[in-house]
């Protein structure tokens, strides 16, 4: 790996990230702040995110907190990818609930990294959690 004064930090890699990502732009997520291992977004449900019993398709939540898990484990500016990811839903979520995502690293190790991604409503009720396992790559972002 390259030297750690080449990273860029976390806000030059989520604009790396995003200038190429038209499926978090479909999705509509607003990033609130990216840190060293960390991410907050928010997004609001519309209605092709909807299944056919009018509540949010679980696909478009494990997508959203995908998202924030990349931008968590790429802040470092090393190229990482999921290893390991998996959700489980609380709470059903319906058109136009605002859901808030939070990504903070758990464990960051030389090839390997675990981020906890919450999933709340507006109310601050947890809708979804989402854990994932990062693989940390040779190359920079």
């Amino acid at each position: 790996m390259e030297s750690q004064d080449n990273l860029k930090s976390p806000q030059e890699v989520l604009n790396t990230m995003l200038a190429n990502d038209a499926f978090s732009k479909w999705l509509g997520l607003h990033i609130d702040k990216v840190d060293v291992g960390y991410c907050k977004l928010h997004f609001s449900i519309k209605k092709e995110m909807l299944n056919g019993f009018s509540s949010v398709h679980g696909g478009v939540l494990f997508s959203a907190a995908d998202s924030a898990f990349a931008f968590a484990c790429n802040s470092h500016g090393v190229l990482s990818v999921a290893l390991d990811v998996n959700i489980s839903f609380t709470r059903p979520v319906k058109l136009g609930d605002i859901i808030s995502i939070e990504a903070n690293e758990i464990y960051l190790g030389k090839k390997t990294g675990i981020y906890d991604i919450k999933l709340f409503n507006e109310q601050n009720e947890l809708v979804a959690f989402f854990k994932g396992t990062s693989y940390r790559t040779s190359r920079l972002v």
